[in-house]
């Protein structure tokens, strides 16, 4: 119901003209920071990516890792400094060329006392061993979306076959920096204990799941 006094209807608040003018300029501005073009060719179908070279955007490129302590809980924490090189042809997805340099010296799980003794000879012995790196050797197609990756992963001085379950989400031109832009998830499982890392296990569990989040960018 719309109130009156007397004789005279009150406008409801939106029926004002300056709201309606301030609504009609936000939603303008809403639209020019995602323009049509851009929208348009964001695609969640691989067959439409451009073939070329990537390279991943440190900024939103990371590995989240997690373990069981005792059983009781799980230990999160991730490794937020990945650099990596792609190279792809989604008309030839066998041939694709990955390779990952991840800065082990940057791990983080917000607990100060944790990341030290994680870094330390304990663990991963960041000191010694400040890298780990991964390198594809085999791509193979599991779905429309899917694929299976399998490569060497060297950490702390070891280096054995992993195989990772990725996703592909989109590509397209990123409405903020205006770059074609391709984004990826992935899921694998390691036991650390064949990478030498072997303190406490079983009692904090060998197996650590690792899920992966990395955007990449056309090189340029």
């Amino acid at each position: 119901m719309v109130p009156r006094c007397g004789s005279r209807r009150l406008a409801p608040p939106f029926e004002s003209p300056s709201v309606r003018q301030t609504l009609k300029l936000a939603a303008l501005a809403a639209a020019l920071l995602i323009p049509p073009t851009a929208q348009a060719q964001v695609s969640k179908a691989p067959a439409d990516v451009r073939g070329g070279t990537y390279v991943a955007d440190p900024n939103h490129s990371k590995i989240t890792w997690s373990i069981t302590h005792f059983g009781f809980s799980t230990y999160v924490g991730q490794f937020p400094s990945v650099m990596a090189n792609l190279k792809l042809d989604p008309k030839a997805l066998a041939a694709t060329t990955l390779d990952a340099t991840i800065d082990t010296a940057k791990l983080g799980t917000l607990n100060t006392a944790l990341d030290t003794h994680l870094k330390s000879a304990d663990f991963l012995d960041v000191a010694k061993f400040p890298q780990a790196t991964f390198k594809a050797t085999s791509v193979k197609s599991t779905g429309e979306r899917t694929a299976e990756i399998t490569g060497d992963l060297t950490l702390h001085g070891v280096t054995k076959p992993v195989t990772l379950q990725a996703t592909f989400n989109q590509g397209g031109i990123n409405p903020i920096d205006k770059k074609y832009s391709l984004g990826f998830q992935a899921k694998g499982v390691i036991k650390r204990s064949e990478f030498g890392v072997k303190s406490y296990v079983p009692n904090i569990s060998d197996e650590v799941t690792l899920e992966i989040d990395a955007e990449f960018k056309a090189a340029s």
